[in-house]
């Protein structure tokens, strides 16, 4: 049960204006992994339309710094633009850097990339999964929120599945494919090729 569920839903709120438009941000800390998440909305959340909705793993070189070394800076912007045009949907953003395995395995991992590992490769030579990322901490999330129903906005079957296993239902799978180039072609590759992403 998260901090939100022991007050209101909306307990720890607040407005945030971005260059996108005015969104809510909601403080969303679980007892489940310890870790504080953030969901950023717009729009009336807790009708019954389904809400488009990104669940997106934490980042730093690609969020904050602009890594072409993957694809998640431009994901992120491409899903709050979206929402934005639409004018409603949450963004649920989980706190697991490096696929889970956090910051500094992750700089680890992509000094072995640069010998020519790929990101399977190196998660695994460190000692860890391929991807070792939890989702269902997003539904629980999404439901402290009020939401149900959601178009989910990932090209990842692993998050569509452990929400739908979570009793979220996804109505509609909305690809996101953007931020390709040509540092991250291997790695997008390996994303498709050994972990199982869409096209």
């Amino acid at each position: 049960m998260s901090k939100l569920e022991t007050e209101s839903p909306h307990a720890v709120q607040a407005k945030l204006p971005t260059k996108w438009g005015d969104f809510t941000l909601y403080a969303l800390e679980t007892n489940s992994d310890g870790k504080e998440h953030v969901g950023l909305g717009m729009g009336d959340l807790t009708t019954q339309e389904p809400v488009l909705a990104r669940v997106h793993s934490e980042c730093l070189t690609g969020d904050a710094f602009s890594s072409l070394r993957c694809d998640c800076g431009p994901q992120l912007d491409a899903a709050l633009q979206k929402i934005a045009v639409e004018g409603r949907g949450i963004v649920i953003y989980l706190r697991q850097e490096g696929r889970g395995i956090g910051l500094v395995n992750k700089i680890k991992a992509y000094a072995l990339q640069d010998l020519g590992q790929d990101t399977v490769e190196a998660n695994i030579n460190l000692g860890f999964e391929a991807d070792q990322r939890k989702f269902d901490v997003a539904a629980d999330l999404l439901k402290v929120l009020g939401i149900s129903k959601v178009r989910l906005m990932t090209n990842n079957p692993k998050k569509v599945q452990a929400l739908k296993a979570a009793k979220i239902d996804i109505v509609e799978r909305v690809p996101l494919k953007f931020g390709k180039n040509p540092h991250n072609e291997e790695y997008l590759s390996t994303k498709t090729g050994k972990m199982g992403h869409l096209l």
